[in-house]
């Protein structure tokens, strides 16, 4: 069974920075395409950032050029720097891969909440 558990959010002060977590068992983690998604409260889950089994990256636009995603195979874990954050940026987040149809069960998620 695949296991999903992120860590690394909390409460920031608009322009600070954040770093998120999240450690992948029962699979072959490295097979995986990855990505962060975000649900803030009332909107639907989105994609905020993908790498690929070969680290190719992509961003939403909304966070391109703060958020950096990045993986590390040995570790199982995939990250996410998060800099220069803004109120907007309040969500829930939660790592799963990229494809819909080969999400894992989703994980209990890491809240970040940047005042203003």
């Amino acid at each position: 069974q695949v296991h999903l558990v992120e860590s690394g959010g909390g409460l920031v002060q608009a322009g600070g920075s954040l770093r998120l977590s999240c450690v992948v068992s029962g699979t072959i983690f490295s097979l995986h395409g990855m990505g962060w998604y975000r649900q803030a409260p009332g909107k639907q889950r989105e994609l905020v950032a993908g790498i690929t089994s070969l680290g190719s990256t992509n961003y939403a636009d909304s966070v391109e050029r703060r958020f950096t995603i990045a993986r590390d195979n040995a570790k199982n874990a995939v990250s996410l720097q998060m800099n220069s954050l803004k109120p907007e940026d309040t969500a829930a987040y939660y790592c799963n891969t990229i494809l819909r149809n080969d999400w894992f069960p989703w994980g209990q998620g890491t809240q970040v909440t940047v005042s203003s």
